[in-house]
């Protein structure tokens, strides 16, 4: 009986990706890291990655933990680094897949020189970053994508920055592909996700994510839920738009699809491979 028990547990489909002792894991209640980072291995499962040669590289943040989660090689490295570190394992060894996995303040803030210039080198990885508008990890505070407005723990009155948009950024540093999804377009972001694994040279995917802790709270969504219907009712898609045209500001739509997708000469690439 007890035999016949244990042999009809059902495992769940991404064990062999997942570190399941870890579980479960640290996020708040709302937030959509553990979607995205569901989407992701489902991505990496069927595209048909060779998991003995894909590795997963993060900073600090919400987002960074998510190294820590996944059953392969996996980098968890200082803050805003996460770039330069993964571009190291590319030159080491051109052979390896290298996803970057980390949030706007690790990629976007500190971060952001690397961002320019691995976009401008073309560096062969995929860059999924998670968007949430906040550094939600140390208390809420205004970050380099804030949209304008917006309340968090250190812009109390609304923020007066213009924001990154950060497709726009990468787009016009290089990048040969380009992408933006929420965590409400689960599928178009798996297929984004594919279509990055696949892509050579620098690939870049963001992910407007929920923190409803913070940013939600503090902006009238007071609930992940608040914020996944504000995603699927004010999100437009408009693939090929001007990268222009993609800002993010407070409680407008946002533009959503594949911007760019081009081929070019990539790095590092093998001999010869940047002349067909």
């Amino acid at each position: 009986m007890k035999t016949t028990a244990i042999a009809n547990i059902r495992t769940h489909p991404l064990d062999e990706y997942l570190r399941t002792d870890r579980l479960p894991h640290i996020w708040c209640p709302g937030c959509g890291l553990g979607m995205i980072l569901g989407t992701m291995l489902r991505a990496i499962n069927k595209a048909h990655m060779d998991i003995d040669m894909t590795t997963i590289v993060s900073g600090i943040g919400c987002t960074g933990r998510a190294a820590g989660y996944v059953k392969l090689d996996s980098f968890h490295v200082t803050h805003g680094r996460a770039l330069p570190f993964a571009t190291g394992l590319k030159i080491a060894n051109p052979k390896l897949k290298i996803i970057v996995f980390s949030g706007d303040g690790d990629i976007a803030a500190i971060g952001g020189n690397h961002l320019i210039h691995a976009a401008r080198r073309n560096v062969d990885m995929t860059v999924i970053c998670v968007n949430n508008f906040i550094y939600g990890m140390t208390g809420g505070q205004m970050g380099p994508t804030t949209p304008e407005l917006g309340r968090t723990s250190t812009s109390r009155a609304g923020n007066t920055e213009k924001p990154f948009n950060i497709p726009h950024l990468v787009g016009a540093a290089g990048a040969a592909y380009v992408a933006r999804w929420t965590a409400a377009h689960l599928h178009q972001m798996e297929r984004a996700f594919i279509e990055a694994f696949h892509k050579k040279g620098f690939s870049f995917v963001e992910i407007i994510s929920p923190c409803p802790t913070y940013y939600g709270r503090m902006n009238e969504q007071a609930t992940g839920l608040d914020q996944m219907r504000y995603y699927r009712y004010n999100s437009v898609v408009k693939h090929k738009a001007n990268l222009l045209d993609t800002d993010i500001s407070l409680n407008s739509q946002i533009i959503v699809g594949k911007f760019t997708d081009i081929d070019k000469p990539y790095f590092p690439a093998p001999k010869g491979d940047n002349d067909k």
